[in-house]
């Protein structure tokens, strides 16, 4: 099954990624052996001075990722989920899922079911 790679500035995504009771790493603190398989990658939303990390692993290792997920605030409009649309347009990668703050259990119900289709 794919792991789960995150980055959260809050918390909201690593509350998020729990809940999933997936494999998971967070990237601010994996190993090599963390990426030797496929990943999907989870985002919040803040301006990329912030979100750097994230897309510094991205430049590492986009070929392994398998799509991206994007947390965010809804009242943000257009900007809703902006680094993970801009990451997945950036590195060719699908946007596979958005969702509010940490996600509610139809998120996570949702995210388990497109996870079980991605190789």
């Amino acid at each position: 099954m794919v792991k789960i790679a995150y980055f959260s500035v809050t918390g909201q995504v690593r509350r998020f990624v729990k809940k999933l009771d997936l494999p998971s790493f967070e990237i601010t603190d994996f190993s090599q052996s963390d990426v030797d398989d496929s990943f999907i990658l989870v985002v919040p939303t803040y301006e990329p001075d912030i979100t750097y990390p994230a897309d510094e692993f991205l430049e590492d290792y986009s070929d392994k990722c398998r799509g991206i997920l994007g947390s965010g605030n809804r009242n943000f409009g257009d900007e809703f989920v902006y680094t993970a649309k801009d990451l997945a347009k950036k590195y060719n990668l699908p946007m596979l899922y958005s969702f509010e703050f940490n996600g509610t259990q139809e998120d996570v119900a949702n995210v388990l079911e497109i996870i079980t289709k991605i190789k």
